[in-house]
């Protein structure tokens, strides 16, 4: 629907643009060039002068309708395309002024064609641009007044001059209608394909109106979450943090103290000085994973270590420090584990151990590590007193301390679980499930 460039039409809806616009000049040169020619014969000076007078309004006519429509639809005169009627030609919908614009072009057309059979080359215009300039339901009428000034020039000139004449304006008369039918019937169709081309813009309109609509809602969505990830970071990173001090520091902090009233409650020297050499381990430990926790490193004990190794030295020196029997094992093929998933486990294997030397009271633990098809496995049990975990909920969870409930939020990180089998009075197992992957 564009023009290239230097304003030549590059498609069919283009050239025909062109032509409405410009085919009424452009006829009536050729009918003034052929009728000048035959004025001689065909009129007198009279009839002449009249036809001169009638081609010189003719003129002013298209001159001043072009030029409204030019006002009206814009540089140009003649925009792509107007809803339901194709082409512009007018501005807006077919009204009383583009009515009386084919009106007083039509009656000088058929006064023209009277002087002179040779006018009817302009006349023949109508037949074009009538669907653009009437109302439908007179769009058949105005082509009928085409069709006798046609008529009337194919068969002899008006008004006929014999009984012949008339009998071929009546022939010709009837294959003009017919062919006025025609022209209406292909125009109304073109209208309707532009009314339906119309309603399609329309809807396709409508619809990336809602589409850039909800691009907005979206971007405004995606701000929002982005909002609330940040969010999400922030506080995953201080569960995090706090989790990782509960894991190493207190527990730590707890050996130290442990270690220290131990020392200062023994009468032995020798045995005291045992106690203060873990008191200044331990802590030393925690103020290393103090340092480790801040940079989001790996446990110290996995820093030159593979899991199950760190896993033995951590049961050893628990077995130690609390004096049960302890016994740590490991099933399946080992493999390298990926640093999280080790620290992972690590983690849940110090809770699940501190947890059972401050509340079982056991006498016996064991520690398994299982390498399965997809998957590993870490299963702690002590043979101690165990609890009610229906009641333990009651009482809001491991009483505000991270325990069990930092157990699973580790192995839910990893898309893994934790399971607790435990009552009152035979003791606990602690079963900790996690994806197997591997660096």
């Amino acid at each position: 629907m564009r023009e290239g460039g230097g304003g030549v039409p590059t498609t069919v809806e283009d050239r025909w643009r062109q032509f409405l616009r410009r085919g009424p000049y452009g006829l009536l040169a050729v009918a003034c060039a052929i009728s000048g020619a035959s004025a001689e014969a065909l009129m007198d000076r009279t009839e002449t002068v009249a036809a001169g007078a009638l081609v010189v309004a003719v003129l002013l006519l298209h001159l001043v309708w072009d030029a409204r429509c030019r006002r009206v639809v814009g540089a140009g005169g003649w925009g792509p395309e107007r809803p339901g009627a194709g082409p512009v030609l007018v501005p807006g919908a077919p009204g009383p002024a583009s009515g009386a614009y084919f009106v007083l072009r039509t009656a000088a057309a058929f006064a023209l064609t009277w002087l002179n059979p040779f006018f009817a080359i302009y006349a023949c215009i109508g037949y074009f641009d009538f669907v653009h300039l009437l109302p439908r339901r007179l769009s058949y009428a105005g082509l009928l007044v085409t069709a006798v000034t046609m008529a009337g020039s194919q068969s002899g000139g008006l008004p006929p001059a014999a009984l012949v004449n008339w009998l071929a304006f009546g022939g010709l008369f009837a294959l003009n209608a017919c062919l006025a039918g025609v022209f209406a019937h292909l125009g109304t169709k073109e209208a309707e394909k532009a009314a339906e081309r119309a309603a399609t813009i329309s809807a396709l309109a409508r619809a990336n109106s809602r589409l850039e609509q909800a691009l907005a809602e979206n971007a405004a969505l995606q701000a929002q979450l982005l909002l609330q990830a940040r969010e999400a970071g922030v506080a995953d990173e201080r569960r995090r943090l706090a989790a990782e001090i509960h894991d190493t520091i207190a527990q730590g902090l707890t050996g130290v103290i442990t270690q220290l009233q131990a020392a200062g409650a023994t009468p032995d020297p020798e045995r005291a000085d045992v106690h203060l050499r873990r008191a200044a381990d331990l802590a030393r430990d925690s103020l290393g994973e103090a340092r480790r926790s801040v940079r989001n490193l790996s446990p110290a004990a996995l820093e030159h270590a593979t899991l199950p190794e760190a896993l033995r030295k951590t049961v050893a020196d628990w077995a130690e420090r609390t004096g049960v029997d302890s016994r740590f094992t490991v099933t399946g093929t080992e493999l390298p584990l990926h640093d999280e998933v080790a620290a992972t486990l690590l983690r849940i294997a110090q809770e699940a151990l501190s947890n059972a030397a401050r509340h079982s009271g056991a006498a016996r633990a064991g520690v398994t590590l299982s390498y399965m098809d997809d998957e590993v496995t870490l299963d702690v049990r002590d043979d101690g007193r165990g609890f009610d975990p229906a009641a333990r909920r009651e009482q809001g969870g491991t009483g505000g301390g991270f325990g069990l409930d930092g157990m699973r939020a580790r192995a839910e990180r990893l898309t893994g679980s934790v399971t607790v089998e435990t009552a009152p009075g035979e003791g606990t197992a602690i079963s900790a499930r996690v994806p197997l992957a591997t660096p």
